[in-house]
C-alpha cells in the first residue's frame, strides 16, 4: 500500500508521497511514488500515485507521450504544450484509459484489479496552480477552498491533523510540517507504509521549484518531528482530566442528567426473573 498527499494553499503547494509497496508479507519494496515535470519559467506540475504498481508505473510512462486531439484544430495536446492544468489532466485520464484498454482485460483474466489513483497538480504559465485527484476511469475531480488537499492509498491514519490545521491561509512552511505529522501519524500506524519519503514545496508563480527532497531514517527534522509530535501528544493527554462521574471534584462531569440524553436501559432483578 502507500500513502501520498497534495495541499494546495494561497501561497503553493505541498506534495509528498512514501516509497513502500508490498504484495504479501515477505513481498516488500521500495518503489517511488512521486514524479516531477518540470520547464522552468514555463510549467511546473507533480504527479503522485497509489495502487496496482505495474498499473500507475504503466501510466507514468505513457503519460510522457500521450495526446489529444485540439479542438480548434491545432496540434495534438500534451503535458508539455498544454495551455491549462484542466487539460494536463485530461492527457492524464487518456493515459489510465489508454493502459485501461491495453491491460484491463488480461489483469481481469488473471484475478487483478485494475486499481490506481493519482494526485495530479502544479502551475502552467497564464493560470493559477490547479490540483486534481485521478480515478482508475480516468476522471477528475479538482481541489477546491473549502477542500484544499487530496489523499490517496492510507489516508485515515493522517486526516485527522490535516482536517484540523490546513486551510487555504496555512503558510508554506507550516503546511509542509503538517503533511510531515500526517505522515508520521500513519507511520505509526500502519505497517504498509514505510520511509523513504519523497516531498516536494512548491511556492506560487514561480514555475519551478529548489525545495525537493528525499527523507529516510536518517532525516535529522524527521527525526526531530517524530520524537517531539509523540512527547507532545502525551503531555497534551495527559493535561486533560480523567472523567468523573459526579460534579464533587469538576464542573465537567461525564455522567448526563438532562431528559435529551438518556440511554436505552432495561433492567431487571432476582424476583422478575422467577415469575
Amino acid at each position: 500500500m502507500t500513502y501520498c498527499v497534495a495541499v494546495k494553499l494561497n501561497a503553493g503547494m505541498v506534495f509528498l508521497s512514501d516509497s513502500r509497496t508490498n504484495a504479501g508479507l515477505d513481498q516488500i519494496s521500495t518503489f517511488r511514488k512521486m514524479i516531477v515535470y518540470e520547464k522552468p519559467g514555463d510549467r511546473f506540475m507533480c504527479l503522485l500515485s497509489a495502487g496496482n504498481l505495474s498499473v500507475s508505473q504503466s501510466v507514468r510512462e505513457i503519460l510522457q507521450v500521450e495526446q489529444l486531439e485540439d479542438v480548434d484544430g491545432g496540434e495534438p495536446i500534451t503535458i508539455w504544450n498544454a495551455r491549462s492544468m484542466f487539460d494536463a489532466a485530461r492527457v492524464l485520464g487518456a493515459a489510465v484509459r489508454h493502459v485501461y484498454e491495453r491491460d484491463g482485460d488480461s489483469l481481469q483474466r488473471a484475478g487483478v484489479e485494475f486499481n490506481v489513483s493519482m494526485i495530479f497538480g502544479g502551475q502552467i504559465q497564464g493560470e493559477g496552480m490547479r490540483l486534481f485527484q485521478v480515478y482508475s476511469a480516468g476522471n477528475f475531480i479538482e481541489a477546491t477552498s473549502e477542500t484544499p488537499f487530496f489523499q490517496v492509498g492510507e489516508s485515515k491514519y493522517g486526516k485527522p491533523v490535516l482536517d484540523r490545521v490546513i486551510t487555504p491561509e496555512t503558510p508554506l512552511d507550516e503546511a509542509a510540517k503538517c503533511v510531515l505529522v500526517s505522515m508520521d501519524s500513519t507511520l505509526k500506524s500502519n505497517l504498509s507504509v514505510g520511509l523513504p519519503l519523497d516531498l516536494v514545496v512548491y511556492e506560487a508563480n514561480q514555475l519551478q521549484s529548489d525545495k525537493i527532497t528525499c527523507i529516510d531514517h536518517e532525516n535529522p527534522y524527521f527525526r526531530m518531528l517524530h520524537n517531539t509530535w509523540g512527547q507532545k501528544l502525551r503531555e497534551v493527554f495527559d493535561s486533560i482530566e480523567h472523567p468523573t462521574w459526579d460534579g464533587s471534584h469538576t464542573d465537567v462531569p461525564l455522567l448526563s442528567t438532562g431528559p435529551h440524553c438518556q440511554p436505552l436501559r432495561k433492567i431487571t432483578n432476582a424476583r422478575e426473573k422467577l415469575i
